[in-house]
């Protein structure tokens, strides 16, 4: 599976923005798809994941009830929609998928690109 991540840009404290991923190969349905993050000078962290079926999602605390991540796997694309952006969610978002349980602890099968959100307070 190749993971493309685009979608990210400039924007102000409180604004919104949509995190796209595409993947390619016939497989995608199978996977759990993530979204982590890497901040200058940190480790990258967990966001927020969704089951192949999208029945099941999970999110860090620090983004609950701002973020929704969702998916349409007759498009192989999975989307993260960040609202209420703060300047400490300023980072590369990394798409990634996996096995549910694996994705969450950061142990994926395949990353994406990085594709940079900057958020200017």
């Amino acid at each position: 599976v190749q993971l493309q991540a685009s979608g990210g840009g400039l924007v102000q404290a409180g604004g919104s923005l949509r995190l796209s991923c595409a993947a390619s190969g016939r497989t995608f349905s199978s996977y759990a798809m993530g979204w982590f993050r890497q901040a200058p000078g940190k480790e990258r962290e967990f966001v927020a994941a969704i089951s192949w079926s999208g029945g099941i999602v999970y999110y860090a605390e620090s983004v609950k009830g701002r973020f929704t991540i969702s998916r349409d796997n007759a498009k192989n694309t999975v989307y993260l929609q960040m609202n209420s952006l703060k300047p400490e969610d300023t980072a590369v978002y990394y798409c990634a998928a996996g096995v549910m349980k694996a994705v969450v602890s950061g142990r994926v099968d395949y990353w994406g690109q990085g594709t940079l959100v900057t958020v200017s307070s």
